[in-house]
């Protein structure tokens, strides 16, 4: 808990695959590939890292020249370079920006993420793959992205920082340990005492149903009685009258 943050200051594939870093086993064969993985950036790519913004969420019809249009109103730009496909010339949705000067790129750091170019909402950090320590990309298993529904969700950055961990009571793992017999005794018992509430329950239903039923029959005779009276009072007045 004492280096906890939530942004991840050196790349561990374990922990950015955990929502709040303290994961201590692979939950998804991605981050076992991510953890094999022996990356090395990629040496063809040239500028300053510290003076770079990753963009990504691109529109994938955003051209190099609307990214500077857009950009350059934060400082002056050295370098654009839009991902495209080796094969169509499509872009990838996504790019490197380098900056002259370190005040523009804090600045674009501020205020273009979640800017919206070309009806797409866009994401802006600082590149990661030659300033982090340990960074493995995406397609490795590694990276900060990812959707609940591809089951490779990634924390710890920028869009999806680390949440602080909960701090819970310490608790005994004993349950199917030491001291496992006597719960188990504990729920026999239980359902021992169910079953007995339940048997009484039954019992003084069935009571209480023939009780009534008694009470419904002593009713109807208490009925048929008074109506034999009543009518032999009847007959005694017709012999009176007579």
């Amino acid at each position: 808990m004492a280096d906890w943050a939530p942004i991840a200051k050196e790349y561990d594939p374990l922990k950015a695959g955990s929502i709040d870093g303290t994961d201590e086993e692979p939950h998804d064969r991605a981050i076992w590939r991510a953890m094999l993985a022996r990356y090395v950036p990629n040496k063809g790519v040239t500028g300053d890292p510290h003076l770079t913004l990753f963009v990504a969420r691109l529109n994938l019809q955003t051209t190099e020249e609307k990214l500077k249009e857009v950009f350059s109103r934060y400082g002056d730009i050295r370098k654009i370079r839009l991902v495209r496909d080796l094969v169509t010339g499509f872009s990838k949705g996504y790019a490197f920006i380098e900056y002259k000067e370190e005040r523009a790129l804090l600045k674009a750091h501020r205020d273009a993420n979640r800017l919206v170019i070309d009806q797409h909402e866009i994401f802006v950090d600082f590149e990661l793959e030659r300033t982090l320590k340990g960074w493995i990309p995406r397609r490795l298993g590694g990276g900060f992205g990812g959707k609940k529904e591809s089951g490779q969700l990634r924390f710890g950055g920028r869009d999806r920082p680390f949440r602080k961990p909960i701090n819970l009571p310490n608790m005994k793992n004993d349950f199917y340990g030491e001291g496992s017999s006597e719960k188990r005794n504990w729920n026999r018992e239980g359902t021992r005492d169910w079953r007995t509430r339940d048997r009484d329950h039954e019992r003084s239903r069935d009571k209480r149903w023939g009780e009534r039923e008694r009470s419904w029959a002593w009713g109807d005779s208490e009925r048929e009685r008074d109506s034999r009276e009543e009518r032999s009072r009847g007959r005694d007045r017709k012999d009176r009258d007579r």
